[in-house]
């Protein structure tokens, strides 16, 4: 059986789907393999230095081996810079990662809840 795709979550907690994508160090990793079955297959938690907000792009990164990032937010920026890296970004506001995954494949991920950035306190840098 052959991998259809690889799926990295951020989640700081390893149990929600947690935002804030370029400072994210710690990611559940799913597997989709060609039958569509989703099977949890990996935990990366990583040094601060490793968060795509402190990487150097000169370097091969852990994440560069999965095709999508489904995450609570980032920034235009991320978005960017992984997609150089063959790295699509899904923002959602699902907070069940395994959910967040079967809804992605089904094309049917809830997106972000948009948010009043007046509400935010001031040199707040949400990535929005």
């Amino acid at each position: 059986m052959t991998t259809a795709a690889t799926i990295a979550i951020t989640s700081q907690n390893f149990r929600t789907i947690t935002g804030h994508a370029g400072k994210a160090r710690r990611f559940l990793i799913y597997t989709v393999e060609a039958d569509m079955s989703v099977s949890e297959t990996a935990r990366l938690d990583l040094p601060r230095e490793m968060a795509m907000h402190e990487f150097d792009d000169r370097f091969p990164h852990p994440l560069d081996n999965t095709d999508v990032l489904i995450t609570g937010g980032s920034g235009d920026g991320f978005v960017r810079r992984m997609a150089r890296r063959g790295v699509r970004v899904i923002a959602t506001a699902e907070t069940d990662p395994e959910a967040a995954v079967h809804a992605f494949l089904a094309g049917c991920l809830k997106s972000p809840v948009p948010h009043d950035h007046g509400a935010h306190a001031p040199g707040h840098a949400c990535g929005c």
